[in-house]
């Protein structure tokens, strides 16, 4: 032993093991709260007055705790006593000291000890540091308020350890790991990121215009600018009239106002060819009304002729069952005059019986010529029924295809806009649910009368990230006609738009300007129907397409997309 104010309480090997689980568990009781904190720090104590040999554990050397007596004397630590009796050999338990048997129905805890270990004075694990001197049973409760306790930094990814009345401002001042709100955002951001935050990333950091017009502008707002900036360079909002000039928005803004006269002559042009192209694709539409309401004709004349034929194939059956049932009986009258001629040729019957015998042998003979000859009718009326059902397939065929021709030719657009009405929305959006139907396309249409030939897909119960939460909208190239005249890849700046129902004409849109790279805006493979959609997984969540405050997506169950090409550029 030490002196005793700096008494360091080792250990001692343990000597013995318990072989029952019965009387393991009957030999203590549980450590209170207290203790079992202390039992990490058991062996590192340092009491005031020198420890008494009595309040020392034999087994572990330390101060006792949760203090167990035997029927020796000697007192024990809970725990200690616990992993003895556990790790015991066949033999039983003997106390370290004296070699006495531990029984463990002779153990009792000895609260009076208890007692007076609880009290015993202790200094301050933190000492010379922390100068407190405290109760033992108070240690925790003065070591969780100690100043002088170390303790680790709770910042992610830091391992510093510090005294608790220095951790604070190393929390809020010093930690190289600490969070800080951004000063433009206010969005909390780690200090070794907060540079990289607000030189690439903060929305509301203001930036120099891209198109070098020296304004300042929120990065946020960098592409709303673009549709304002003086600087960018566009075409004649009447380019497609046929106006060439390009230039920078300001100067093509003077020019829009000083040609008023030049683009009025354009758009008269252009009204012209389009009042021609309409009185084309008219004439066009009569023509297929007329190819329509002649096939229409022809299958009626067919059905017409085709329903005698079907009528007489069903007597001809009709009569050959009955030919089939009488030709069942004359086998039957055959088979009986068979054996009859065998009973003849035995007995030697007279000449009338043969004659008469030779008689019914003939008329059932006959009688089966007749059903054969049925037989055979039967086939060609049949053969004649599958000609006729063959041809009104092929014109059934024919006439659905020229309605499918006519109602494209009607709904086709060549300037590069559509918009698509999508009727019966919640009904064709709870058959998306259920898997019906994975999506909707629209018509084709084209941007310009020999341009590029595009529809619209949409997927009323959203796809990919938006699936169940979003409305999902997508373009798709097409093998157009004229794809082999046009320049690859696709680079027209494409619009999609919700169109608002409540008279606000709040509309939702979003634009993409397509990637040169990307395998969706080459030229269509004719082989292909059409090429890899392009757009926006989440448009627009579902739960704002009703009704709100300030819009209104679907009304009446009807909703009304918009899609729109930028035409600047292209000579179509």
């Amino acid at each position: 032993m030490e002196s005793p104010a700096d008494t360091n309480l080792g250990g001692s090997d343990e000597e013995s093991r318990l072989r029952s689980e019965e009387t393991r568990t009957r030999s203590t009781g549980p450590v209170t709260s207290w203790e079992a904190e202390l039992t990490s720090i058991q062996h590192s104590l340092k009491f005031v007055l020198k420890l008494k040999d009595e309040f020392i554990c034999p087994i572990c050397g330390g101060v006792v705790l949760n203090p167990q007596q035997n029927s020796c004397g000697h007192i024990y630590c809970f725990h200690c006593l616990q992993t003895l009796l556990e790790t015991s050999s066949s033999s039983s338990p003997v106390c370290p000291v004296d070699g006495a048997v531990i029984t463990p129905a002779e153990v009792f805890q000895d609260n009076c000890c208890k007692r007076e270990i609880s009290t015993l004075q202790v200094f301050c694990t933190n000492s010379p540091a922390c100068t407190c001197v405290v109760t033992l049973h108070h240690l925790q409760e003065h070591l969780r308020s100690c100043q002088f306790e170390p303790l680790q930094c709770i910042n992610p990814g830091c391992r510093a350890v510090l005294q608790r009345r220095f951790l604070q401002e190393h929390l809020t001042d010093t930690c190289p790991q600490r969070t800080e709100s951004c000063p433009h955002c206010g969005q909390p951001q780690q200090l070794h990121l907060l540079q990289e935050h607000v030189q690439s990333l903060c929305p509301d950091v203001e930036v120099d215009c891209l198109n070098t017009c020296f304004q300042k502008v929120l990065r946020h707002k960098l592409v709303e600018h673009q549709e304002l900036c003086p600087e960018v360079h566009v075409s004649c909002s009447y380019s497609r009239f046929g106006c060439s000039v390009q230039g920078k928005r300001g100067t093509v803004d003077v020019h829009e106002d000083a040609a008023v006269n030049h683009h009025m002559l354009l758009v008269l042009r252009s009204n012209d060819h389009l009042e021609q192209q309409v009185e084309v694709l008219q004439q066009e539409v009569l023509l297929r009304q007329q190819e329509v309401q002649t096939d229409s004709l022809l299958l009626a004349g067919l059905q017409k002729k085709i329903r005698p034929l079907l009528q007489q194939s069903d007597i001809q059956e009709s009569d050959v069952s009955a030919s089939q049932r009488t030709q069942s009986r004359q086998d039957d009258v055959l088979s009986t005059v068979l054996l009859d001629v065998q009973q003849v040729s035995r007995g030697l019957p007279g000449l009338e019986e043969l004659e008469q015998l030779r008689r019914s042998l003939d008329a059932v003979t006959q009688e089966v010529s007749t059903a054969e000859a049925l037989k055979e009718h039967l086939g060609r009326v049949e053969d004649n029924v599958k000609d006729h059902s063959c041809l009104l397939d092929l014109h059934e065929a024919q006439l659905s295809c020229n309605k499918q021709r006519l109602q494209e030719l009607e709904a086709t657009s060549y300037d590069g806009k559509l918009i698509w009405k999508i009727q019966d929305f919640r009904r064709k959006r709870d058959a998306e649910v259920r898997g019906q139907t994975p999506c909707l396309s629209s018509v084709p249409f084209h941007a310009g009368r020999c341009g590029y030939k595009m529809a619209v897909k949409a997927y009323l119960n959203g796809d990919g990230e938006g699936r169940g939460t979003h409305l999902s909208l997508y373009v798709v190239l097409m093998p157009g006609d004229f794809d082999a005249l046009l320049p690859w890849p696709f680079r027209q700046t494409v619009s999609l738009s919700l169109l608002d129902q409540s008279g606000a004409a709040d509309h939702r849109s979003l634009s993409f300007r397509p990637d040169p790279a990307s395998k969706s805006f080459q030229q269509p493979d004719t082989r292909a129907a059409s090429n890899l959609a392009v757009g926006f997984s989440c448009f627009c969540p579902l739960d704002e397409l009703q009704d709100t405050r300030d819009a209104a997506y679907v009304r009446d169950d009807t909703l009304f997309v918009r899609v729109k090409v930028d035409m600047s550029g292209l000579d179509l």
